[in-house]
């Protein structure tokens, strides 16, 4: 359900693994680029779906939100109320990766007030500890949202290590939307053992560079990100609910 890498090899391994859906989400990639490497790599064996993770709000107090089913591209780095009324405008599904995790991620409060227009809830991310995926089932429990699991794949080898199986055919991106936002039927299911434990440490290893090293790169010389509010690509149609 939520990928951010994507390759031959990726693909290789998303098929050896059953998986039959990915869902690719990568930072500070607009969609259109986002649908286009996404097309290049699906098959009639395995879809591949373009969807956004939106960085809403400033970078201290910034909330992911995962959108599936885009139909325009949407900025990161705008009001989370903002970035509400653009899913809903768009018919996209409203999926809540990694709750309550650090300060990147809605927490209990806010999908409460929220859930409404939530759709789903990440209640297994393999790259979070043991605690957290039981706090996120926890946390989809109370607020009576379905919820979905996901590799949240940054490296290769993570890729198959979580995955969510719905309770109907999934073959195009339309279906998982429908399937998202009308609650099917689904089940979580994920890999366990020693192997499993590596690769849900490995990806939280790289979580740490992600946000020294990354965050650094990206704040001091990356220069505008193509999907700051301000892009040119955006026309200033975001103005109004831009952070930055």
């Amino acid at each position: 359900m939520h990928v951010k890498t994507l390759d031959k090899r990726v693909v290789s391994r998303a098929k050896a693994r059953g998986i039959d859906v990915l869902v690719y989400a990568p930072h500070f990639t607009r969609l259109p680029e986002i649908r286009r490497r996404a097309g290049r790599h699906s098959d009639d064996d395995l879809l591949v779906v373009p969807a956004r993770e939106l960085f809403t709000g400033n970078w201290q107090n910034r909330r992911h939100l995962l959108a599936v089913g885009l139909s325009d591209p949407v900025p990161d780095f705008i009001s989370f109320e903002g970035a509400l009324a653009e899913f809903e405008s768009q018919g996209a599904a409203l999926c809540v990766p990694h709750p309550s995790m650090l300060n990147v991620s809605l927490g209990r409060p806010e999908i409460r007030a929220y859930a409404d227009h939530i759709d789903a809830i990440e209640s297994y991310n393999a790259k979070s500890l043991p605690y957290t995926n039981k706090r996120a089932k926890t946390i989809a429990k109370e607020a009576g949202i379905p919820t979905f699991g996901s590799s949240y794949a940054h490296l290769r080898s993570t890729i198959g290590e979580a995955w969510t199986e719905f309770d109907t055919a999934i073959e195009t991106e339309i279906d998982l939307v429908q399937a998202l936002v009308n609650g099917v039927e689904r089940r979580v299911v994920h890999q366990s053992g020693f192997g499993h434990r590596l690769r849900n440490l490995a990806e939280f290893a790289h979580l740490g560079f992600e946000n020294s090293w990354g965050k650094a790169d990206r704040l001091f010389f990356s220069g505008m990100e193509p999907t700051h509010p301000d892009h040119i690509a955006y026309a200033g149609r975001f103005d109004d609910v831009a952070v930055y």
